[in-house]
């Protein structure tokens, strides 16, 4: 979900400090803001990548979202929300711009520019989470791993292995896809031996792992089913 504009130039844009903005900079494990804490402002991602995690009242932990360089996130406060309803962590080391609320709202009213790309950016948000539902509701776990892994290393550039920028651990994918961190081990050690990903560390999908989207076995989905 990058925020990109043909001619308008975010970074050129955000970077002349007109007030109401902060440069925060974060170490990989930092908590950027914590659920709970109050809902004042919108962040842009200029290095680095985060996450967005929830945690319910019995404390099960879920990974909701995954932003990187060039994303916007926190802006439930621009929807009247009072308190972050999720927390965000460093991923990686960032370095982030803060729009307080005034800020953004009065930035949206008054360049067009930027009301254009930043709701263009909300839309493809809306979009992912739509999509993400339907591989939730439809998909096995299998697949729905597959999926992930494309997303998040871009898939689709020049056809080329791609790297996740961020570690990522096995559990942390486990509660993305809502299944346990035995059976994202069990596909990733499959992915591996099948030559659609490489990991010693970082991982590198292979367009290749597209093929798990397209090929629908129903002796995978029955045995993931029981799993589930």
């Amino acid at each position: 979900m990058k925020a990109k504009g043909k001619s308008f130039n975010l970074e050129a844009f955000l970077a002349q400090g007109n007030g109401g903005t902060t440069i925060r900079k974060h170490k990989t494990g930092d908590t950027i803001f914590t659920q709970g804490d109050t809902c004042d402002g919108v962040f842009y991602i200029r290095e680095g990548s985060c996450k967005i995690t929830v945690v319910s009242e019995r404390g099960k932990e879920a990974v909701a979202a995954l932003h990187e360089k060039g994303d916007f996130f926190g802006e439930g406060c621009l929807t009247g929300q009072s308190c972050r309803l999720a927390t965000a962590i460093a991923m990686t080391d960032c370095e982030l711009l803060k729009l307080d609320k005034a800020t953004i709202q009065r930035v949206i009213h008054e360049q067009p520019d930027f009301a254009e790309l930043f709701i263009a950016h909300l839309l493809v948000r809306n979009t992912r989470v739509e999509a993400d539902l339907v591989d939730l509701l439809f998909n096995s776990s299998e697949k729905r791993l597959a999926r992930l892994l494309l997303l998040m290393a871009n898939f689709g550039k020049d056809g080329k292995a791609e790297p996740i920028k961020a570690k990522i651990s096995q559990a942390t994918l486990a509660e993305m896809i809502g299944t346990t961190r035995s059976r994202v081990s069990t596909f990733m050690n499959k992915f591996r031996k099948l030559g659609f990903i490489d990991y010693n560390g970082d991982i590198y999908v292979h367009n290749s792992l597209l093929n798990v989207l397209l090929y629908d076995d129903p002796e995978i989905r029955r045995d993931d089913r029981l799993a589930r």
